[in-house]
């Protein structure tokens, strides 16, 4: 599909030439159009960036604001302190590396990670990001990343050299652990086996028990072996709660018309422009680990056109898109339908279900954050 809307309006607001009251200047150089690129991540790049994203850069325990009615939330803050306090003590190696002389790695006395369970929005990844921060080992010998950059490391390196590449690590922290498909079932269990036995400390995140990691996807009763073996790897955490996004905020924002956000775009040096179908066509062609690199740069993601995703497929590549976006702090400005009316309610009460819940909460944050991209 072509970006024929979003052409249309280009020409509309590149051929007036008279400013209007109150606007901002339009700018001369066209938006960027995520349509047009298709960036390249080398594998060194995936293992670099295995840090708590920009909007997570700076956040510590002393940050989390526990909402006063939850007490699982102040409980999960003492918790998590606790654990990043244990990874500076005897168990730990030093130098994060194995000892390879030795017979074979000694047992944890207990599962040598925790797992943070709870809805969207109640600041599970601000404290896995606290717990790598306040974790007592140089950033070089802790590793972040959600459970898809995770998978997509493996599949750029390749299964052993991510263990190797990993298993130097005293801490590995996963954000939105989720299993999609067999596949990464038996490729996650084996992978987070292996680096146990290494001595790393696991830690983290999803909506989902790990018990029941996998339900309403696929077959998981025939990859039980697999599932129980992950969730002896961890502690559960129970984190309770109401999205903090939106707690005690204003609703956001109404979408806007495609003129507004079109003269926006013109108007924000940084902004990408494009039409949501278009987008969503693009994303098909581009693979997930590339999300991120997709936006470098950007000050703004702005979108013309945007209806209800048509498939599961399409549905769950935005999700990631929605994450990468959400992490980096990049405002979405849009027209059409409101985010909260983008997944069908077969989708809505579906095994992806929390994953879509989580998009719409962050992309509602993201518009809420654009709204001053738009003259009043």
């Amino acid at each position: 599909m072509s970006c024929s809307l979003a052409r249309r309006l280009r020409l509309r607001v590149v051929s007036s030439s008279t400013a209007v009251p109150g606007q901002s200047p339009i700018a001369e150089t066209a938006p960027l159009s995520l349509c047009a690129l298709e960036p390249h991540v080398p594998a060194d790049r995936l293992v670099a960036e295995m840090v708590p994203p920009p909007r997570f850069d700076s956040v510590r325990f002393d940050t989390y604001v526990p909402d006063p009615n939850q007490p699982s939330q102040v409980e999960a803050v003492e918790v998590l302190s606790g654990f990043a306090t244990g990874l500076g003590g005897a168990h730990a190696t030093g130098s994060g590396k194995r000892k390879w002389f030795s017979k074979k790695p000694a047992a944890p006395a207990a599962p040598l990670g925790v797992y943070l369970d709870g809805g969207y929005g109640v600041g599970k990844t601000h404290l896995l990001a606290s717990l790598w921060h306040a974790t007592p080992a140089a950033p070089s010998l802790k590793a972040f990343g959600t459970f898809v950059e995770l998978t997509n490391l493996v599949g750029a390196l390749g299964f052993q050299q991510t263990v190797q590449t990993l298993s130097g690590h005293r801490l590995l922290c996963i954000d939105e652990f989720e299993l999609d498909d067999p596949g990464d079932t038996v490729l996650v269990s084996s992978l987070l086996s292996r680096l146990v036995e290494a001595g790393v400390a696991l830690a983290a995140t999803s909506n989902t028990l790990p018990g029941k990691l996998g339900e309403g996807r696929f077959a998981a009763a025939d990859f039980l072996r697999e599932i129980q073996g992950l969730s002896s790897h961890f502690r559960p955490l129970r984190i309770d709660g109401e999205d903090y996004r939106h707690r005690g905020l204003p609703e956001a924002p109404a979408p806007y018309s495609d003129e507004q956000v079109t003269e926006a775009a013109y108007a924000t040096e940084g902004a990408s422009l494009d039409d949501f179908p278009s987008l969503l066509d693009h994303l098909a062609r581009v693979h997930p680990s590339r999300y991120g690199a997709l936006t470098d740069g950007l000050r703004a993601v702005c979108l013309t056109e945007v209806q209800p995703v048509p498939d599961q497929s399409t549905a769950l590549r935005l999700v990631v898109l929605a994450d990468r976006l959400y992490d980096r702090e990049v405002p979405v400005l849009a027209s059409g339908v409101p985010f909260d009316k983008l997944f069908s309610e077969e989708m809505l009460n579906g095994g992806y279900r929390k994953k879509y819940f989580r998009a719409i909460s962050r992309l509602t944050a993201l518009a809420r954050d654009a709204k001053g991209l738009v003259a009043q």
